[in-house]
């Protein structure tokens, strides 16, 4: 994993922060477009029963893995903005991340294989994703992450959406929300503001750069990258 900036060690807080990616996936339902959210379980450390996106931390193996298809060059160029981690590993790490806590997997046929559930004969597709936002967690809190959310439409996947029986236990109550419905769930703040930019986004719009809510420093510094 790429070592943060000077910037992000600062002084704040004695938390360190650490690099994550995030994905939500995005399907056309019978009630609009809706995306796959999962619930923390209540004795989590961080985000205790919160419903949220599938996500993690990058490991540091995440960077080896070969992908299936590269990034766009919009994309690598967003995620390259303001960060010394390659942006490859954070895709790889939302794609893995993906596959671990649901059990589904974006991906490309390939002779080379990341150990990962699901995809033996399959690498990640990276070329499905889209960077659509960005969020450091404030200081005060007992895990901060400087999480990256990257959007990907259903159709990518491989296999049966609704099959969640390979998933890990980390989230339960696997299941697709109408967007419409999503903010009626009991999830973390920056769940819903990156919710609000998701349902902008089904909606067609086409925002102007990747907003960046920057809680690094003494103050939240928002921008757009």
């Amino acid at each position: 994993m790429g070592q943060p900036d000077a910037r992000i060690r600062s002084p704040v807080s004695a938390v360190p922060i650490r690099d994550a990616a995030t994905i939500v996936l995005l399907r056309q339902g019978p009630s609009g477009p809706a995306v796959l959210m999962g619930q923390r379980g209540a004795k989590a450390a961080f985000m205790p029963s919160k419903f949220v996106f599938p996500g993690g931390a990058v490991d540091a193996a995440d960077a080896e893995v070969q992908l299936g298809r590269p990034l766009s060059a919009p994309v690598h160029a967003a995620l390259s903005a303001r960060s010394a981690l390659s942006p490859e590993a954070l895709a790889a790490a939302a794609l893995r991340e993906l596959a671990e806590e649901t059990g589904q997997i974006v991906a490309t046929p390939s002779e080379v294989s990341p150990p990962w559930p699901g995809f033996a004969g399959h690498a990640p597709d990276a070329g499905a994703l889209r960077f659509v936002f960005r969020a450091i967690t404030p200081p005060g809190r007992p895990r901060r992450f400087d999480a990256r959310f990257l959007l990907a439409p259903a159709e990518a996947l491989i296999g049966d959406p609704d099959d969640f029986s390979a998933a890990e236990d980390e989230l339960s109550h696997l299941h697709w929300v109408p967007v419409a419905e999503a903010r009626a769930l009991d999830m973390p703040f920056i769940t819903e503001v990156v919710l609000a930019e998701i349902a902008a986004i089904a909606e067609g719009a086409e925002p102007q750069g990747v907003p960046f809510f920057d809680n690094s420093g003494e103050s939240s510094v928002f921008s757009r990258l």
